[in-house]
């Protein structure tokens, strides 16, 4: 199957050039490397993301949380990304002033409890996926946010929220969306089939450990998105 034809595949959570490498030798299409985010394990430095974007053989997506504009157009043109995904509560209003002053993409994150469908709210989240593509931005994300402890984990919780309510979301969507949380080589080709998001985004359902990558896993997972319908 080739790639124009296939769902596309964003491995998340890369901390090295050598996972960089596999994941393109593994040929998924973009890597993410989350920067400077405290609750993340797989965080980097600027620097570090610069270098890892630099050698990558494949589109380089940054991940930033909740920075002020100055802050995200500082870093954007110190790693020059590919494309910048904004993982926090960032309002519409600052994609579209990001629009005028980086030439990268503009991927936004929107969350869906984790869990059951009763727990999303379906208008608020139409009303935002429209809000955030009036702004300009180029792709959508689909994230699980867990509720369960005391402060909500927003995405790399590994755990799924309701497919047939993603799906619904998705198939309405006025942007393309990717589709993440518990994504792993088990489940893709399922997810792929129920969802049919226009990208898979996924970090822990491919490591060894925190944070480092299985070439076996980036494989299987290859082969069974291969193989989705």
């Amino acid at each position: 199957m080739s790639k124009e034809s296939r769902c596309s595949v964003k491995i998340c959570g890369i901390t090295s050039n050598h996972d960089a490498q596999l994941a393109a030798d593994a040929s998924a299409d973009y890597i993410g490397v989350l920067v400077d985010v405290a609750v993340s394990e797989r965080t980097r430095s600027a620097a570090e993301a610069s270098e890892i974007a630099k050698s990558s053989p494949i589109p380089p997506v940054i991940l930033l949380y909740n920075r002020t504009t100055s802050d995200i157009q500082e870093i954007v043109s110190q790693v020059q990304p590919f494309a910048v995904q904004l993982l926090g509560q960032e309002p519409p209003q600052q994609v579209e002033e990001l629009k005028r002053t980086v030439t990268c993409q503009l991927w936004k994150s929107v969350y869906l409890p984790a869990g059951r469908p009763e727990n999303v709210d379906m208008p608020t989240v139409r009303a935002e996926m429209q809000a955030y593509r009036d702004a300009g931005a180029d792709f959508l994300l689909f994230d699980s946010v867990d509720l369960s402890g005391e402060k909500p984990r927003y995405g790399g919780t590994g755990k799924t929220c309701d497919w047939n309510v993603a799906a619904e979301l998705i198939a309405e969507s006025p942007l393309p969306v990717f589709f993440a949380g518990g994504i792993r080589p088990e489940n893709v080709k399922a997810a792929i089939e129920t969802i049919r998001p226009h990208g898979i985004d996924l970090c822990s359902g491919v490591e060894a450990s925190k944070g480092i990558k299985d070439p076996q896993k980036l494989e299987q997972l290859m082969e069974q998105i291969a193989q989705a319908d």
